[in-house]
């Protein structure tokens, strides 16, 4: 890597796993590495294990400081002694997913099918991967762990559709799944946003055929653009005016002052920028492509012979599905469509439409109705799952 790219030296808790393992694409991975972060106490049970999955854009580093940013873990409001997810009573893992760029096998990665000595970063020439690809290699992490079953599974947007991957795939593996503001599969305007956001990598000048960090370069312009293009979706219209309105940044001083054409006129504009431009330093644009794509291909209901019912029948898994009034990237319809699904499957299923104008990212921010809601669901569940954690009051 190169001085451009300042999430190359930083290191990670990790494991590799030397067999490798087989994508559903049809390609195998000869060595394959999981980074992870964990917190809290595995009980001598080795039942009290959670397993959070993250979004697009996040990363293993869940309740506690990003070593590349400073800024607190991407879930800490929700992750940490005292708080829903409570790490005075569960252990919690969280993994960067196959395919990213925080320590994980991914297109940072060196090729292993060719000799050591000739081995080069694997970039665009990773193979295609899925959100199934992703779950398999946790679950090669809760193994090492030597965790038999996970109490829970939890994740919001594409961490959602994991959770349900992992219900689907693994369901005597999980006994509680609350995936949040998610899907069954990505749907035609989702994969229309990603397209754009790609189109912007591709269309940078330092884009280089995805080689970029052979000339000590990254595409950072087009990287910058897809995740402002991407932030947008995660808001409201009712967030945004809220926060920003059409107030200007740069507003004319008088009557005599030119507005600038190419300056930051509003503030939302600026705020845009600053997303795009903190974003490069802390993520690949190989990797962005790979997990938008692998987004993209999700669909779990083809899975199953198109029935998505099929997916969970039988299962003995508890579910809660967490929807939010004002997200349009994941509206409740979807959400609805998998609890009648596992309602069709005869699944213990529970369902909360949460009123918020803060669009898709309300699962991140401060949000006391989810918060209440996924504490009591855990809470609940722990208690029926007779959980010493709970039992003893502790």
């Amino acid at each position: 890597m190169n001085t451009l790219d300042p999430i190359a030296e930083i290191s990670h808790t990790q494991i590799i796993f030397p067999q490798g393992m087989m994508l559903e694409c049809g390609t195998r991975l000869g060595q394959v590495t999981v980074a992870y972060r964990t917190y809290g106490m595995l009980n001598a049970q080795r039942t009290n294990a959670v397993l959070v999955c993250h979004a697009l854009t996040g990363d293993q580093y869940v309740a506690e400081p990003h070593p590349a940013t400073g800024k607190a873990g991407w879930w800490d409001a929700v992750v940490g002694p005292g708080r829903p997810v409570d790490t005075n009573k569960f252990f919690v893992i969280c993994a960067n997913v196959l395919g990213g760029c925080m320590g994980s096998t991914g297109p940072r990665s060196l090729r292993d099918d060719v000799p050591a000595a000739e081995a080069k970063v694997w970039g665009t020439d990773f193979p295609p991967i899925t959100i199934g690809d992703m779950v398999c290699a946790q679950k090669m992490l809760v193994d090492h762990l030597g965790i038999g079953r996970l109490f829970a599974v939890i994740g919001g947007s594409m961490g959602g559709m994991q959770v349900l991957e992992w219900a689907a795939r693994f369901p005597d593996m999980v006994f509680a799944a609350v995936p949040v503001a998610a899907a069954a599969y990505h749907s035609a305007q989702n994969i229309a946003f990603h397209e754009v956001g790609r189109q912007a990598i591709f269309a940078d000048p330092d884009w280089n055929g995805g080689r970029y960090w052979e000339f000590g370069k990254i595409p950072a312009r087009g990287l910058a653009v897809a995740r402002m293009c991407a932030h947008i979706t995660y808001l409201s219209e009712q967030a945004l005016t809220r926060k920003f309105g059409r107030r200007l940044q740069n507003a004319p001083k008088g009557p005599g002052e030119a507005i600038s054409l190419f300056g930051d006129m509003f503030e939302v504009e600026s705020y845009l920028r600053h997303q795009g431009s903190t974003f490069v330093h802390r993520f690949d644009a190989n990797s962005y492509l790979t997990i938008t794509r692998a987004m993209d291909y999700f669909d779990l209901a083809a899975e199953h012979g198109g029935d998505l019912a099929a997916a969970f029948r039988g299962t003995k898994t508890r579910f809660c599905i967490v929807s939010f009034t004002s997200d349009w990237l994941f509206p409740t319809a979807e959400s609805r469509a998998v609890a009648r699904a596992l309602n069709r499957a005869a699944a213990n299923v529970s369902f909360v439409e949460i009123p918020t104008d803060k669009g898709h990212d309300a699962f991140l921010l401060d949000e006391p109705d989810f918060h209440r809601t996924l504490a009591g669901f855990l809470q609940g569940c722990a208690v029926h799952a007779g959980l010493a954690e709970w039992r003893s009051g502790r």
